[in-house]
């Protein structure tokens, strides 16, 4: 029988999805520090806040690591008359000494498959450093119009950068308009 092979580059990883309510407090202290780490700092807490309460994927090393997370956290959005149930990406991050090797692919996969089975679509506001890996899973830039449900009723928001869809298609002519919350509403 043949020795297993192990890629030097790239050790093995596992990949573990769970919602926030089944992660210890060493999990969520660890994934937190990675988004700083992630982030380079530029990272809130309300950052933060805005990715629990939903799906969180885990991609550790042999050694126990935390080498990459996501969640995904549902959302209501207005468009053309219906609320939709979507699924928001937040909070992908991967450490710096392990970017560019798949990580943040393996994330994704896992998060767009808890958007496929319990969700209508995908949102997710990219940073630059992350479009070109959302991008190549098929996340496309929105081209309408985008606002919230804010406190004050429905706002459209023309100077916000436009989110990302995935899994669906809305009509481009009737604007999103997703439920308000504090920090970025996108």
């Amino acid at each position: 029988m043949a020795p297993e092979y192990r890629d030097p580059v790239t050790p093995q990883t596992t990949l573990r999805t769970a919602h926030t309510a089944d992660l210890d407090p060493a999990e969520l202290a660890a994934a937190r520090a990675l988004m700083d780490l992630a982030f380079d700092g530029d990272f809130t807490d309300e950052d933060w806040d805005h990715g629990l309460g939903g799906v969180h994927a885990l991609v550790h090393d042999g050694d126990g690591l935390l080498l990459a997370h996501g969640s995904v956290v549902q959302r209501r959005l207005l468009h053309n008359g219906r609320s939709l149930r979507v699924g928001y990406v937040e909070n992908v991050g991967v450490r710096p000494d392990r970017q560019r090797q798949g990580l943040g692919g393996q994330v994704m996969t896992a998060l767009e498959g808890v958007v496929e089975r319990a969700h209508h679509l995908g949102v997710l506001s990219p940073s630059d450093e992350g479009e070109k890996l959302y991008l190549a899973h098929g996340w496309q830039p929105w081209t309408g119009a985008v606002g919230t449900l804010g406190p004050e009723g429905p706002e459209l928001m023309p100077d916000e950068d436009p989110p990302m869809l995935w899994g669906a298609a809305p009509d481009p002519a009737h604007p999103l308009l997703i439920d308000w919350r504090d920090g970025d509403v996108y």
